[in-house]
């Protein structure tokens, strides 16, 4: 539809030398990727990034095979066409600008790559005219389609059990430090943070609406705060971290519904009803993050419980006893 307005070509309208150069480019293009995702885990999983250097590689020999077929058929210089030149044809998310990947994204990113650079192949040799470059790309298509087994067979060859179990460590260090840590610290002050205010309010004033009100403010609030301190104080790329915007976003979420959790039973109009659950859900929000601190955080349960537990029970008896002067 509307295909005047585009300068583009439709797939079907390219010929011969426009698709040997398209295919050229791409195969350009998942090389840089591939070396790109290399670099990046180089320091942190090398045994990976063997993985993708070995990829890299075979693209590079793919593109070689496309060239020595362009300069065999066609004379002059190799047309700049790339995949966004081409009307309808597939978008790749840019996810190599991500400033954080886990290795199981980088994985299935790679996964997809040659899923794409295959069904190219098979439409690309359909089209071919010439009995050469029909060959070869449906060599090509093969290929890509075995990459996938190869980079496995890569895999086998490179990561030992060693190296497996050293990976799968830092990818679960990231992981925790990336999104259990800002949100365990989040929920802990969300949950103990908002007692006071809260319960001091529900005392003071008897009035669960207003008690409600008083707790949605502090959640909400107490959120944002722990949201915009938590990106802005620490970009993640020396102390590995991860994305400021994940954990921020973590941390964020987890004050907000820590502080929500005992605010949301004063929605019910008894006052002595709602206190017996908010007081029933204080006791269970403290000994859950207790429980979390020391699956995640390897932190001895005994300790946990004094720290939160006691903690958030001197909170909550200064609340109360402030509501009630």
């Amino acid at each position: 539809m509307f295909r005047f307005l585009s300068a583009r070509k439709t797939f079907a309208e390219l010929d011969d030398r426009e698709i040997l150069a398209l295919a050229i480019s791409s195969e350009e293009d998942d090389a840089r990727i591939y070396a790109d995702f290399a670099a990046r885990l180089r320091g942190e999983f090398p045994a990976t990034a063997a993985i993708f250097d070995g990829m890299a590689q075979e693209e590079d020999g793919h593109r070689r095979r496309l060239i020595d077929l362009f300069e065999s058929r066609f004379s002059g210089p190799i047309p700049l066409i790339r995949r966004e030149h081409v009307a309808g044809w597939y978008a790749r998310r840019p996810v190599w600008l991500t400033e954080t990947l886990d290795i199981a994204t980088l994985r299935g990113e790679a996964a997809r790559m040659e899923r794409a650079a295959a069904e190219f192949y098979d439409r690309a040799a359909a089209r071919a005219t010439d009995p050469a470059q029909r060959r070869l790309l449906g060599d090509l298509a093969l290929a890509e389609r075995g990459h996938e087994r190869a980079a496995e067979g890569l895999e086998a060859a490179r990561l030992d059990d060693d190296a497996e179990a050293a990976e799968a460590e830092a990818d679960h260090r990231r992981f925790v430090l990336t999104w259990v840590q800002p949100g365990l610290a989040g929920l802990m002050d969300g949950s103990v943070s908002t007692l006071a205010p809260i319960f001091a309010t529900a005392f003071a004033t008897g009035d669960t609406m207003t008690t409600f009100r008083v707790g949605l403010a502090a959640s909400v609030g107490a959120g944002i705060s722990m949201g915009f301190t938590e990106a802005a104080s620490d970009d993640g790329v020396i102390s590995g971290r991860g994305s400021p915007v994940k954990r921020g976003l973590a941390a964020g979420i987890m004050t907000t519904v820590g502080g929500l959790g005992h605010a949301m039973p004063y929605l019910i109009p008894d006052f002595m009803t709602a206190t017996v659950i908010a007081l029933a859900l204080v006791f269970a929000e403290l000994w859950a993050i207790a429980w979390i601190q020391k699956r995640w955080m390897s932190t001895p349960f005994l300790r946990a419980v004094l720290q939160v537990v006691v903690g958030g029970a001197l909170v909550l008896a200064a609340g109360i006893l402030i509501g009630e002067v």
